[in-house]
């Protein structure tokens, strides 16, 4: 059996600027992230989405737009690690004083790639600003610990 694990991350746009998450080296993926997580059933994934950037943020977005799937696949293992990602660029609400998952910071957009940030969250955020959308498809090797197959197709 297949094991399938859902999460969604939303990039949230305010004219130049986009909301990033400082994250800690104690909660993993250490550096600039957008808001995000796992999936809780039986919600729908964009539920999640406004779900985890409220619990992140403090933020209520709206109107998300799909930009499309991040997708990790250990054969070895039978799993599958899925990551839905969205663009918010209608929010309300006050950012949150002392954020349970990191330091908050609007920045412009030409000055986030700079960022220290995971290669893997470098790689998606320009695709969440071009037309249309994404798939970034990657398969692990575990016994050889790397990438054995990699794509990233605009659709």
């Amino acid at each position: 059996m297949t094991k399938i694990d859902l999460f969604t991350m939303c990039i949230i746009q305010d004219g130049e600027k986009i909301l990033l998450l400082n994250r800690p080296s104690r909660k993993g993926f250490p550096g600039y992230i957008g808001a995000g997580g796992k999936v809780d059933f039986p919600e729908s994934l964009t539920e999640a989405a406004i779900r985890e950037v409220w619990e992140e943020t403090g933020l209520t977005v709206k109107d998300l737009v799909y930009k499309g799937l991040d997708e990790y696949v250990d054969p070895q293992k039978n799993y599958r690690y899925m990551v839905f990602n969205y663009l918010a660029k209608s929010f309300e609400g006050t950012l949150l004083k002392n954020p349970p998952e990191g330091e908050l910071l609007w920045v412009p957009i030409h000055e986030a790639y700079d960022l220290p940030m995971q290669p893997w969250f470098k790689r998606r955020l320009p695709l969440f600003f071009e037309e249309g959308t994404f798939e970034i498809y990657e398969v692990w090797d575990k016994d050889e610990q790397n990438t054995i197959k990699e794509s990233v197709k605009k659709l």
